[in-house]
């Protein structure tokens, strides 16, 4: 019943309007409903025919059934609808010719098998690796983003999803950008937060980076004395990373955020703008090395420095067992 021009010219179709819809809409019905507005179709026995039915569809109002077979051929007739109101079988739409309308119709393949008219591939749009002043003013004014963490001003920096839903990353092109001044107008002061063992530090970083792979580090170096610009239109960013910035660069984020909010007052934050470098130094050394010191990447699993990684990993879990006891501690004298 679905088929293309099954619907009456005048635009009427097999159901009479519903009473109560807006707009002339209609609400279809049963299977039955359809039957008693549908012609009878009867099998037409000819002689020496083919051995598929043929068959015609004779219609029919629900008070009477004609005996006669119907003259012209048809579907399905409304009964609303006068009786010398005919429909052609399965006629076709008519479809536009101009090919400039704003949506295109399908093309059909044809009977002999000639393809279709191929769609014109679209342009591919890069980004820009430059921001101009303008144009960043023109980003913040426009954005809808989340607002940093003490809910003052939308995130500076172009986010990209990353592992962690709950964190903020960006992409080794961002992290040049602001290395190279591009934000220099709007960040005071970007703390880059190398969160690796030190062998891995020392065996390639990025420019300005600082390495602090443990908590007490993050703790002593950010929150015992916090960064405060002196301007205060202006930003103190703070950025993440490891390795991978998988495991412990995310968890170190989390951690300056959860201390942060305990020594304030909701919302207030000495670091409110948090990031954390998609894909670590991994991803980033192959495509910026220029902006590393010294130029090369040590693993974490580096075969030289086995027991480096055995004397960081004991360390890092004795200092996490510490933090446990000074937490129940802390707890229990509160109680």
């Amino acid at each position: 019943l679905g088929a293309p021009g099954l619907l009456p010219a005048g635009g009427s179709g097999p159901w009479p309007p519903a009473e109560g819809l807006r707009g002339g809409q209609r609400q279809p019905r049963g299977l039955g409903h359809v039957l008693g507005c549908c012609g009878l179709l009867e099998l037409d026995p000819r002689p020496g025919g083919s051995s598929g039915a043929h068959g015609t569809l004779v219609g029919f109002s629900p008070q009477q059934r004609p005996a006669k077979r119907s003259k012209c051929r048809q579907l399905f007739r409304s009964p609303s609808m006068p009786s010398s109101v005919i429909r052609p079988i399965l006629k076709r739409l008519e479809r536009p010719h101009d090919r400039d309308t704003p949506v295109k119709t399908k093309r059909r393949r044809s009977v002999a098998g000639t393809p279709g008219e191929v769609a014109e591939p679209k342009a591919r749009l890069m980004r820009s690796r430059s921001f101009c002043q303008e144009e960043i003013e023109n980003m913040l004014a426009n954005d809808h983003r989340e607002l940093i963490g003490d809910f003052s001003k939308a995130y500076l920096l172009q986010t990209v999803e990353g592992k962690h839903q709950d964190l903020k990353y960006i992409s080794p092109e961002m992290m040049v950008a602001v290395l190279s001044g591009q934000f220099s107008s709007f960040i005071e002061s970007c703390v880059i937060v190398d969160c690796r063992y030190p062998y891995e530090y020392e065996g390639g970083h990025i420019k300005g980076a600082v390495n602090l792979p443990m908590e007490q580090d993050v703790e002593e170096f950010l929150l015992k004395k916090p960064i405060v610009p002196f301007d205060a239109t202006k930003r103190v960013i703070v950025i993440f990373h490891c390795e991978f910035s998988s495991e412990r660069g995310p968890r170190m984020c989390r951690f300056v955020r959860e201390k942060d909010r305990a020594c304030n007052e909701y919302p207030h934050l000495h670091y409110p703008e948090l990031y954390v470098l998609k894909g670590g130094y991994r991803e980033f050394f192959p495509q910026y090395q220029a902006h590393c010191e010294p130029q090369d990447y040590r693993p974490m699993h580096h075969a030289d420095f086995k027991e480096d990684l055995r004397k960081c990993r004991l360390k890092s879990r004795t200092w996490a067992g510490e933090r446990s006891r000074r937490e129940l501690y802390s707890r229990l004298n509160n109680c």
